[in-house]
């Protein structure tokens, strides 16, 4: 039997349909919602010949996890996701290589922001560990607001190793963090760059810290010590764009 998994709200579910409708098995959306917005999407579920039910919300609640903010639609995908590897992604480039790094993150609200930040930014993957990490669960799913099926989501058994790997593919490893002597803004962000980020809090644990080839801080001008993560992401990866002309 096929594993499946749920996911819900518009952004997410509507991405999915652009992308990959043949994931879907069904959608279940709230029969008390009669918008412009469910309108859009039932055209757009049956462009894909994609069946979709009308469902009472107490059924609607259930399948999502008791997460409240479904927006009344929920659809049922397949269990199993794509199995992007690094290599995937670097051999189709025809630009200097933008991509962010997450050490640790364990919220999938942060995740879900993070990957809807390196969609805004033109990155071209996001890269975190397989423990230690939320994964991409429907909650990161629904907050990256299509940009999970947009951003490449790729996960590594060795965080460290995989630096190293990049750093073998002439790509800098660029970690963020607030002790560093040097600002974002006075590393040169033209070539190939990977964006190092930890948890908002913790920061980069030290074995990632010492693989990265240099470390780059945000300046800071108010009383608070940390940026959340994604915020960070989006101020660290639009430098990068800044510096490129923000052009793709």
């Amino acid at each position: 039997m096929t594993e499946r998994r749920f996911i819900h709200g518009f952004h997410a579910i509507i991405a999915k349909l652009r992308h990959s409708p043949d994931d879907i098995s069904e959608i279940f959306i709230d029969r008390q919602r009669q918008d412009a917005r469910a309108r859009d999407l039932v055209k757009l579920a049956e462009v894909h010949s994609v069946r979709l039910i009308q469902a009472d919300a107490a059924r609607i609640d259930g399948m999502a996890g008791g997460n409240a903010r479904h927006q009344g639609v929920v659809a049922q995908v397949s269990g199993t996701q794509r199995v992007l590897k690094l290599d995937d992604v670097l051999d189709t480039l025809d630009e200097p290589a933008l991509l962010l790094v997450l050490d640790g993150v364990q919220d999938p609200h942060n995740l879900g922001a993070c990957l809807r930040v390196a969609d805004a930014a033109g990155a071209h993957a996001v890269i975190a560990p397989k423990d230690r990490a939320c994964g991409l669960n429907a909650t990161a799913i629904k907050v990256a607001s299509g940009a999970a099926e947009s951003v490449p989501y790729i996960t590594v058994t060795n965080l460290a190793r995989t630096l190293r790997e990049l750093q073998e593919r002439d790509i800098m490893t660029l970690g963020a963090a607030g002790e560093a002597e040097t600002d974002l803004y006075a590393v040169d962000q033209r070539s190939s760059l990977a964006w190092v980020l930890g948890a908002e809090g913790d920061g980069l644990r030290r074995l990632t810290r010492e693989n990265c080839d240099q470390l780059a801080r945000i300046p800071m001008l108010g009383s608070v010590e940390s940026l959340n993560v994604s915020v960070a992401s989006g101020i660290c990866l639009f430098e990068a764009r800044r510096q490129r002309g923000i052009k793709r």
